[in-house]
């Protein structure tokens, strides 16, 4: 066989592999295991390859409860349209490559049709933590001038949670503070009950005397609660089950998960807004409403706050309806809007454009998003802080919420799938993801 005819045949094959494994490589991570469509939706699977990869590729259908009414347990994805779920239930999918060699399964969980409030307004979060929370280290000073960290000497690090002091429950860091002091004037030692992820231990600490507070200390600051102002992002005045935030509450200092103990929901005002730049990220600058607890926040997660609300509504509402969820195979790349306070406790509607959507990414950064509307720009600046958690619709549906902002790019940023929040808040299971929900 001549030189180039092998030449020839060799491209010819690495171009056929190339066509029918690596484009569906990069695509097959892209793809999610769990796809979630209502009663009455199409089957529509999106999946992210050319023709000449889905000509090869066909889906055994596990359908027991005939779901789907399909006749044959097999789909061609070229050649039929999509089926329709007649009822809530499973489907077990299985891709295969040329009718046999096994690709990708897929879990397909058929719910019932579901409508909530998108929210849109200020919420002052209050939060009290589990145990008092470990944020720095400080050093005291005796009366000689030397310097002693007690705490940091036997291992306790920022982060950690101090849950008892000997045989005292703890409850506020200033209990903390009167137990230690009460310990170091009788020359006593103190042993913390600690908390280190998901660790338990106990140090024993020498409480040593502080000259410039003429106490006795063991060389920690601490905290016992947390707040901020975000958005929310969706309620439900049926179960009064609300979600938030859209990202989990992280510790300032230590940027740890905030594990708390209790909290509750206010009412925020926008009285100012730090414009957004390139490196320094914008802020809405909130204050609390008086006597204006909304409800109870009792989880943080990586897709937000979750609890109930103390009513059957939130003042305030853009709509006077509720609003159909939009899964993630209903989400396009184009416009859509977003629902946020600017100013007061005014909710207005913005346009925005999401710019990519990424199925199998789970992580709250399901979504690129822009800022397009010119008004939210020449007040923002583009994404800020204090903008997390605003709702995003496309097609008259609620389909997700703002959650980080690019540092170097404020008008763009990452959006979460409202069925993430959805998992998180138990409105709606999943057999991959653990339910969190209140």
């Amino acid at each position: 066989m001549p030189k180039g005819f092998r030449k020839t045949i060799s491209l010819i094959l690495s171009i056929f592999l190339i066509s029918i494994l690596i484009i569906p490589v990069q695509g097959y991570f892209n793809l999610p295991s769990e796809q979630r469509i209502f009663v009455g939706d199409k089957l529509t699977l999106g999946l992210p390859f050319p023709d000449t990869f889905l000509e090869r590729l066909s889906v055994k259908v596990d359908d027991a409860n005939d779901i789907l009414n399909l006749k044959e347990d097999v789909l061609n994805l070229m050649e039929m349209a999509p089926p329709v779920a007649s009822e809530p239930g499973e489907v077990n999918l299985e891709l295969k490559i040329f009718g046999f060699i096994p690709f990708k399964k897929i879990n397909v969980n058929v719910v019932p049709n579901l409508s909530l409030y998108p929210g849109g307004q200020s919420v002052g979060v209050l939060l009290r933590t589990e145990g008092i929370l470990i944020v720095g280290q400080s050093p005291i000073i005796d009366e000689k001038g030397n310097a002693h960290f007690p705490a940091k000497d036997v291992g306790i690090e920022n982060g950690d949670i101090i849950l008892k002091l000997n045989d005292h429950e703890l409850m506020t860091d200033d209990q903390l503070a009167r137990l230690i002091n009460d310990y170091g004037k009788k020359n006593k030692k103190v042993i913390l009950t600690l908390k280190r992820g998901n660790q338990i231990f106990t140090r024993e600490v020498k409480p040593i005397y502080c000259q410039e507070t003429e106490t006795y200390r063991i060389g920690l600051f601490v905290r016992d609660n947390a707040g901020g102002v975000g958005t929310l992002t969706f309620y439900d005045p049926g179960s009064k089950i609300y979600g938030a935030l859209g990202h989990m509450i992280t510790d300032s200092y230590t940027n740890q998960q905030i594990n708390i103990k209790n909290g509750k929901l206010v009412r925020a005002s926008v009285e100012g807004i730090k414009v957004g730049k390139k490196g320094d990220p914008g802020e809405k600058i909130g204050m609390f409403v008086e006597n204006s607890n909304l409800g109870s926040i009792e989880v943080n997660t990586f897709c937000g706050i979750f609890g109930k609300l103390s009513q059957n509504n939130i003042p305030n509402s853009y709509y006077t309806k509720p609003l159909p969820v939009g899964f993630v195979n209903s989400i396009e790349t184009g416009p859509a809007e977003i629902l946020t306070v600017v100013k007061g406790e005014k909710i207005e509607k913005f346009s925005i454009n999401i710019e990519k959507v990424m199925p199998a990414r789970r992580d709250g950064k399901g979504m690129v998003i822009r800022i397009t509307d010119p008004a939210l720009l020449e007040k923002t600046g583009g994404i800020i802080q204090g903008m997390s958690g605003s709702p995003i619709i496309q097609n008259g549906k609620l389909i997700g919420a703002v959650t980080h902002v690019f540092v170097n790019d404020p008008t763009r940023g990452y959006g979460i799938f409202i069925e993430d929040m959805l998992i998180e808040a138990g409105i709606i299971t999943s057999k991959t993801s653990k339910n969190l929900g209140a």
